[in-house]
């Protein structure tokens, strides 16, 4: 089972999803950024590492929300989630081919990738 982390990032009462780059796995589909936690590697620290590498951004990481299995055909993930702030003033898309802001009554507006969508009961 791989072990990720995703920033549920909030400011001025919106969270961060982004659009997950179209030449990987469910390319186009949106998510709450974040990344493989390595071996070693507290879940704190693999989020705020995502971020940077992903955004060249930073956040603080506020309080743990929960956690989901998913079980896709080629791999299981162990998703947990983190309640964090964005500390950077700009986002800068390095993986990504998009982000946005959004509240929790816009969420069908967007297609989530499927191991993302256990984050709004979290919320």
């Amino acid at each position: 089972m791989i072990e990720v982390v995703a920033g549920v990032i909030y400011k001025d009462n919106k969270f961060l999803i982004a659009q997950r780059n179209l030449k990987k796995a469910q390319g186009g589909l949106w998510e709450f950024p974040g990344g493989k936690v390595y071996k070693g590697e507290s879940y704190e620290n693999a989020l705020a590492r995502e971020i940077k590498e992903e955004f060249n951004a930073n956040i603080e990481i506020n309080e743990y929300k929960g956690e989901d299995i998913h079980h896709y055909p080629e791999k299981d993930i162990k998703l947990l989630f983190y309640k964090a702030n964005l500390l950077s003033e700009k986002i800068e898309l390095l993986e990504h081919e998009d982000y946005k802001w959004i509240t929790k009554e816009e969420k069908d507006n967007s297609e989530f990738a499927e191991a993302d969508k256990a984050v709004f009961d979290l919320i």
